[in-house]
């Protein structure tokens, strides 16, 4: 914060040349350099250091040069104010370039679109339609590439428990062109807004500014962020007192990593890491040898409410069809009683309708995810078997 008010300080003055405003900018660059240690992986430090690298590109600023503060000077009588443009006013969507699909060239293929989806304790869809129940709990990012990043926060659900889901959300929209500006969604349980953090409910000022906007759906409750200029829509919801989040994006978006960016623990791209994963069919299975051997006993329910019987009768009221998010419905109850999970996995269901491209995915099945976990260690073995062989190949060509 002292750094970011420094710098508005000096540059708040209208009569800065161009070198002096490069010279505030390093100095701001320095500034926050400062903290690098103490802020990593704070999602918001790094949005401004991207921000500060933006802006410096944009007056092509050396990176090197004196960093000490330019003395302000009394700024001239100040221009005639341009007419204003509320976010409720029309206007112009802008150039070509901000509108993802119309800005491929004519004779591109249709864009081929994903989706990722993270509700409840918590479980995940990734883009590559892998479903996932993990554990991570604290921050964790779901999505980060050359467009934009998002970050969740989960807590356990109940003390004591390995039960989490999501208390905050952050998705941070990079500075593009002449379409938007830098702009940041922060929402956290009872705190679900209408707008970005500064106010605005889209991308800035710029003649492209109403290809990023939110949009209330229910007060308070359901968020939609619609990001044309990277074909991107995101859905954000509070169900109970947890946040549920999904997205579509191009393929094409949803893999422009960063170049040398080796981070590979952007769930919604290589899901959770496989240490942090739950295996929910041995979870039922114990579940329903409980609540056998409680109807034996007592007769009563499991620990927190709900058997496994109990759970599937209140399940299949909103999710007939008995998949993957039935199951994690079932499971949700089951490990924390909290009956708004239902809802979480209904929601998630809806949103899955809504924003995959594949109307024959929109159900995920048992079988479906142990046949991709059964690939997924085939190209492993695979993958070593083609390394050993390189090694004997490389060591007999040097004999």
């Amino acid at each position: 914060i002292k750094c970011t008010t420094e710098y508005l300080a000096i540059t708040s003055n209208s009569g800065l040349g161009e070198e002096e405003y490069c010279t505030a900018l390093r100095a701001y660059k320095s500034c926050v350099g400062r903290l690098a240690r103490s802020c990593r992986g704070d999602l918001a430090y790094h949005s401004v250091q991207h921000g500060i690298e933006d802006l410096m590109n944009q007056k092509n600023c050396s990176k090197e040069g004196p960093t000490f503060q330019p003395r302000a000077r009394t700024p001239p009588p100040p221009p005639p104010p341009p007419p204003v443009v509320t976010d409720s006013q029309e206007r112009s969507d802008g150039p070509e370039v901000c509108h993802y699909e119309r800005s491929l060239t004519r004779n591109s293929a249709p864009p081929n679109y994903t989706h990722c989806g993270f509700f409840g304790d918590p479980h995940l869809r990734t883009f590559g339609d892998d479903f996932q129940t993990c554990k991570v709990e604290g921050a964790w990012p779901l999505i980060h590439n050359k467009f934009l990043s998002v970050q969740v926060t989960n807590s356990p659900v109940l003390p004591g428990s390995m039960a989490t889901a999501t208390s905050k959300l952050t998705i941070i929209f990079r500075n593009y062109q002449e379409c938007v500006e830098q702009k940041m969604y922060h929402a956290e349980t009872d705190d679900l807004p209408a707008a970005f953090a500064d106010g605005s409910k889209n991308g800035g000022d710029r003649y492209g500014a109403n290809t990023l906007r939110v949009v209330e759906k229910v007060p308070g409750q359901h968020v939609e962020i619609q990001a044309k200029y990277i074909g991107t829509t995101i859905v954000v919801r509070q169900v109970g007192r947890y946040l549920t989040f999904a997205v579509r994006m191009p393929v094409e978006v949803a893999h422009s990593v960063e170049e040398g960016d080796t981070q590979d623990l952007y769930l919604c791209l290589h899901g959770c890491p496989a240490n942090q994963r739950i295996d929910f069919r041995n979870f039922r299975a114990r579940a329903a040898e409980a609540t056998q051997g409680a109807s034996r006993t007592r007769g009563g329910a499991g620990t927190h409410g709900f058997t496994f019987k109990s759970a599937k009768v209140k399940c299949k009221e909103r999710l007939p069809v008995e998949d993957l998010y039935f199951q994690s419905c079932v499971f949700d109850l089951l490990s924390s009683g909290d009956i708004n999970f239902t809802m979480a996995a209904y929601y998630a269901f809806e949103d899955v309708k809504m924003l995959h491209s594949n109307s024959n995915r929109y159900h995920i099945y048992e079988k479906d995810a142990l046949n991709s976990a059964t690939r997924r260690g085939k190209n492993v073995l695979l993958a070593s078997v083609l390394s050993l062989l390189a090694v004997l190949l490389w060591s007999a060509a040097l004999l």
